[in-house]
């Protein structure tokens, strides 16, 4: 990431299956409280219920767009409040938002859809809205593209955001077929993860307009990077992290010499391959980590959210250095799209100077 401006986090929203806004989820994933429950009629291989992070607002009945709809909505609301409330209608905004990628159970259109269904509910807030359905890495391609066009003055702020759910019936049987649905018995997978749902939002600002609209600044992003790992899941190849590893080059090259990393964050779901691919880039960029071993991985509680992971995880950084519980002044975190799509960032708290 290249700017002529610095670029801060001025807001932030969120919907999960532990917390219906930023605050409450972020405090559940600190307490470690789970979001998975039995999933009420999809079983798996030997007759069991799937194991799901649900959203337990949200009717089971509602599928598709709709409930993609209904998790993104109220996190894009949550960042908008304080621009409504200060100064409506007289900022240059755009949305930059992390889609799906495609896959079974999930509508072709689904990129024309929300974005006719935001434009309808905002008309006159979002001047623009670009769209990256490139799964997990998504919310990490949409800030950097944000972020550019922020620092080189295109639009004043930047409302990004990601949003998926895996609760498709047709979608969870084909994580099953593909034998990444976690799972117990003979049948199923031990490796796998557990499918979840959820929408992460935030306002990315110069510091002037976060002055204008009377916000104290939770981060300043640092840095941004992205790659692309061509040995992927589901071929017959041995990923070494080189693809990742290029986008921790990417991001870290904003980390300042007399800083090191100390929270991480990453998407990090109990399949072996994610593992695998941190330990390798971590290896080759050891040295800008107090410990790359020691990471939040909130999987663990809201389920793998593929293209809402990366928003939601900076989500949880702003929020330890704005209520003081961070390790440190700078957090890290990264993301791996199974379309070989690969994501970093790095963000100073405001607990740090950086």
């Amino acid at each position: 990431m290249s700017s002529s401006a610095p670029i801060f986090v001025a807001a932030l929203g969120a919907t999960t299956p532990v917390g219906r806004d930023a605050w409450s989820s972020a405090a559940a994933v600190r307490a470690g409280i789970s979001g998975f429950a039995e999933h009420p009629f999809m079983v798996d291989t030997v007759g069991q219920p799937m194991r799901a992070a649900l959203a337990p607002w949200l009717d089971i009945d509602l599928m598709g767009v709709a409930r993609l709809e209904a998790l993104l909505l109220p996190a894009i609301d949550q960042v908008l409040a304080p621009v409504l409330e200060e100064h409506p209608g007289a900022l240059r905004m755009a949305l930059s938002l992390g889609l799906p990628s495609p896959r079974p159970g999930l509508a072709h259109d689904v990129r024309q859809q929300i974005t006719k269904s935001v434009q309808q509910r905002y008309p006159k807030i979002f001047s623009a809205v670009a769209t990256f359905p490139n799964g997990h890495a998504a919310g990490l391609l949409a800030l950097d593209a944000a972020v550019k066009k922020v620092a080189e003055g295109a639009f004043d702020a930047c409302v990004v955001a990601g949003v998926d759910s895996y609760i498709e019936p047709t979608t969870l049987e084909w994580l099953e077929a593909n034998d990444q649905l976690h799972g117990a018995g003979p049948l199923n997978n031990a490796w796998g993860f557990i499918p979840g749902e959820g929408a992460g939002a935030l306002l990315i600002a110069r510091r002037e307009v976060a002055e204008l609209l009377r916000l104290d600044p939770l981060a300043r992003v640092l840095g941004v990077g992205t790659g692309f790992e061509a040995n992927r899941i589901k071929t017959q190849t041995v990923c070494i992290g080189e693809g990742l590893t290029q986008a921790f080059r990417g991001a870290l090259a904003g980390l300042p010499d007399d800083f090191r990393i100390t929270d991480v964050y990453c998407d990090l779901n109990g399949e072996p391959y994610r593992a695998d691919e941190y330990g390798f880039t971590a290896l080759r960029t050891k040295e800008a980590f107090e410990s790359a071993s020691d990471f939040v991985a909130p999987a663990d509680c809201w389920g793998d959210v593929a293209a809402a992971s990366a928003p939601l995880h900076l989500v949880l950084a702003a929020i330890a250095g704005a209520k003081g519980y961070a390790n440190g002044n700078v957090a890290f975190a990264w993301a791996s799209a199974e379309g070989g799509e690969r994501g970093a960032v790095l963000m100073a708290t405001t607990r740090g100077s950086a």
